[in-house]
């Protein structure tokens, strides 16, 4: 069973940027997708952004053209590159990972923008 872990959280003023990551460990097998989400205070978990083990890219409307997800299948790592940050993006971030037969999540990391 693989295991998620997240960093590169912190907390930032609107406008900054902040590069978040994901790797994983033990036994992952693909094809997979790789995923960003994030929990607001007081809100549901939503999907950020997406992408397969062949690099293909999805995105929530609020985040298109802010936010950039990549992957390092070699490195079994993800990345969230998040670019003008706004307060509205506070929140903690899970990554997670799907695959045919599983699925796993990381602890999360907080995002804090202040305005």
């Amino acid at each position: 069973q693989g295991h998620l872990v997240e960093s590169g959280g912190g907390l930032v003023q609107a406008g900054d940027s902040l590069r978040l990551s994901c790797v994983a460990s033990g036994s992952i097998l693909s094809p997979n997708v790789m995923s960003w989400h994030r929990r607001a205070p007081g809100k549901e978990r939503e999907l950020v952004a997406d992408i397969t083990y062949g690099g293909r890219t999805n995105y929530a409307d609020s985040v298109k053209g802010r936010f950039t997800i990549s992957r390092e299948n070699g490195k079994k790592t993800m990345y969230l590159q998040m670019n003008s940050l706004k307060p509205e993006d506070t929140a903690v971030y899970y990554c997670s990972i799907t695959g045919t037969s599983y699925s796993i999540w990381g602890q999360g990391t907080q995002v804090t923008v202040s305005s």
